[in-house]
């Protein structure tokens, strides 16, 4: 379905610019873009490319997608080029979190920037979650014990780069290795590569070049769908405490060498 018309409408309004002020950022007549909102004509295809040059979104979604869901300008910018990315919202205003599922994940790398795959996603509000857009993502594996295979983690969506803080635990979508959560190295100014390391030391680290990660979402909490036993709450404690314990022995040698 073409949506351009009230596509036209609605970006202009989010712009806060009257007919006469996009007409004069396009370069055309005023009466042209009375003409597309009202659907009395259909775009040139010159027109369409001014368009999407202007706000950066790719001419097959501002004809193929109903903008008029996003609030605000809220995008990711793929190839130099912006993907709708908008906060979903409910009907009090709140903002809703997309669930990815466990059967589905696969999918995901194909679907990312697919607004109608997104708007698919199941839904859910956790209120105490701090500002920004926000994604719920299926844990597999034991890789990054504690957090039990089947659990989810959300995350919050880094737009800048230069965010990224060594340590911290991020959700990756990767070109060659799909979606991964990870702890993080910030190798980028060294040699354009994240370091990314597992929790379970049974697990070797390996690097992934900056340019190979599709997304990044920072850890903001987890759900666990599964009870943790008084077995497993001890074997975490203790492989805590050998991490630990090896950080110190390492620190230790390190100033004994010096």
């Amino acid at each position: 379905m073409n949506f351009i018309s009230k596509n036209i409408k609605h970006l202009r309004g989010l712009k806060k610019l009257s007919q006469e002020g996009l007409s004069e950022e396009l370069k055309v007549s005023r009466s042209r873009i009375g003409s597309y909102e009202e659907s009395r004509s259909a775009p040139t295809i010159e027109f369409l490319i001014k368009l999407s040059d202007y706000f950066k979104i790719p001419i097959d979604i501002l004809l193929r997608n109903d903008l008029t869901k996003a609030k605000d300008f809220s995008f990711i910018e793929l190839n130099n080029q912006r993907v709708l990315f908008p906060i979903a919202v409910d009907s009090d205003n709140e903002n809703l979190i997309e669930v990815v599922p466990i059967k589905a994940s696969a999918g995901y790398l194909s679907g990312y920037d697919d607004p109608e795959y997104i708007e698919q996603l199941q839904k859910i509000k956790l209120p105490f979650l701090p500002t920004g857009k926000h994604r719920a993502f299926p844990i597999k594996g034991d890789s990054m014990l504690p957090m039990k295979d089947g659990s989810f983690v959300i995350g919050r969506f880094v737009e800048n780069r230069s965010e990224i803080q060594s340590g911290k635990t991020y959700v990756l979508i990767t070109l060659n290795d799909g979606m991964v959560y990870k702890r993080v190295i910030n190798n980028i100014d060294f040699n354009g590569e994240l370091f990314l390391v597992s929790d379970n030391k049974t697990y070797n680290g390996y690097s992934v070049p900056i340019d190979e990660v599709l997304e990044l979402w920072e850890f903001t909490c987890s759900i666990n769908t599964q009870e943790y036993t008084e077995e497993e709450l001890k074997i975490s404690s203790i492989l805590g405490m050998f991490n630990e314990l090896g950080v110190e022995l390492k620190a230790l040698e390190k100033t004994l060498k010096q």
